[in-house]
């Protein structure tokens, strides 16, 4: 049985301005399976969630998809008219942003909202839509939820109103959900809480996921696969225990020494020198090269090739060495 979900290959995703076509995402794969996590990991502005919104068809112009396939459960997303797309959102995948007030209206109670979105997609009774909606909320922790399905948007704290989202995502049981940095503006404890709810919704339904953020620590806590973005490309990709553990790429090696976990006692936070290049002034050659401290000449006349190495790739000319990456 195949059990990849997702399979993105060669993705690119531009945004026109008066002075050309400025690539976002340059060339991205991506495979998901079943009940996996993938972390997609970057600083900002590196395309991951221009990389999210583009496997859904959410990009507006000046952007557009380029070039690439976007192969969901083996069917080309790119070939579908609009309405196709629109009854595959929210029903066999889901999207939840970063503010929840982007997927609640604040005018309708979040019963309205909730029954909506199933019976969009179902032609069921409203007593059962409801009944289905009680038990979303209760599936991520919102205490009381018969009584909150009759609360308004405004009612609930920013945790809750973010588990109502991922509610509102889980109604129609998708096969797949993207996390558009969920969990940023949220404080560590309730964003543990989601963490671990989202991973258990996974495990119970075999839902594959992929969430987007600069964090590692999060990516450590709750994804099985982990990709790196930088400047639009996957810079390393792989099983998140091998990449974290003996990274190969040096960025990712700048990001994990730049996680205050990782800091000792009285030392200063580590920082990757530089800034990550904008869309109109990425370098030739390797685009993290005026940032990297293990820059070749090489790097400056041509961007690496993809790398694999058993379960995991990367785009490098001069690797950390695996005995030496984790020290």
């Amino acid at each position: 049985m195949n059990d990849i979900i997702l399979q993105v290959r060669g993705l690119r995703t531009a945004f026109h301005t008066e002075a050309g076509a400025w690539p976002a995402v340059d060339g991205v794969d991506l495979t998901v399976r079943r009940g996996e996590i993938l972390g997609l990991v970057g600083e900002s502005g590196s395309g991951k969630s221009v990389t999210g919104f583009s496997l859904l068809g959410l990009i507006d112009p000046p952007g557009e998809i380029v070039s690439g396939e976007i192969l969901f459960q083996g069917q080309d997303l790119r070939k579908l008219d609009e309405e196709s797309m629109r009854r595959l959102r929210g029903n066999r995948i889901a999207m939840i942003f970063q503010d929840p007030l982007m997927t609640l209206n604040p005018v309708l109670r979040v019963g309205e909202q909730m029954m909506e979105a199933i019976l969009t997609h179902e032609n069921i009774p409203a007593a059962q839509a409801r009944e289905r909606c009680r038990e979303a909320l209760e599936m991520v922790g919102i205490p009381s939820p018969e009584k909150r399905l009759d609360s308004y948007p405004h009612e609930f704290s920013g945790g809750m109103r973010q588990r109502v989202a991922i509610a509102i995502a889980m109604l129609n049981r998708p096969d797949l959900i993207i996390c558009d940095e969920p969990t940023t503006a949220l404080d560590v404890t309730i964003q543990g809480q989601i963490l671990y709810r989202m991973q258990e919704i996974c495990r119970q339904y075999d839902t594959a996921l992929i969430w987007i953020t600069h964090d590692l620590g999060v990516v450590a806590e709750l994804a099985d696969q982990v990709a790196v973005m930088y400047a639009g490309r996957i810079v390393e990709a792989g099983p998140v225990n091998q990449v974290l553990d003996a990274p190969r790429h040096p960025y990712t090696k700048g990001l994990l020494d730049s996680m205050p976990a990782n800091t000792a006692p009285g030392q200063r936070l580590h920082q990757i020198d530089g800034m990550a290049p904008s869309l109109a002034g990425r370098p030739v050659g390797c685009a993290f090269r005026p940032r990297c401290t293990r820059a070749v000449t090489r790097c400056a006349e041509q961007a690496p090739s993809i790398l694999q190495e058993g379960p995991r790739s990367y785009r490098c000319y001069a690797p950390i060495a695996i005995e030496t990456a984790s020290a």
